[in-house]
């Protein structure tokens, strides 16, 4: 992908599409013992709801702002 060049977005987006699903579903990962990411992560089980949970800071703590108010 890095050395493609493409025609407009459509073809960037079904390019990148092909790629994605090759990726994760047809190239297997020595990583996960050469599974692709699709077989590795269904024979997982997942909970949703984990993703679900806010994040809790310690006490004292505030996440950093991004940016400063404008003054």
């Amino acid at each position: 992908l890095n050395q493609h060049w493409f025609a407009s977005i459509g073809e960037a987006r079904e390019i990148i599409e092909d790629w994605r699903i090759y990726y994760n579903r047809e190239r297997p990962h020595s990583s996960l013992k050469y599974q692709t990411p699709e077989e590795f992560a269904a024979a997982r089980p997942f909970d949703k709801t984990q993703w679900a949970q806010p994040l809790e800071l310690p006490d004292g703590s505030a996440p950093a702002p991004i940016a400063r108010a404008a003054e």
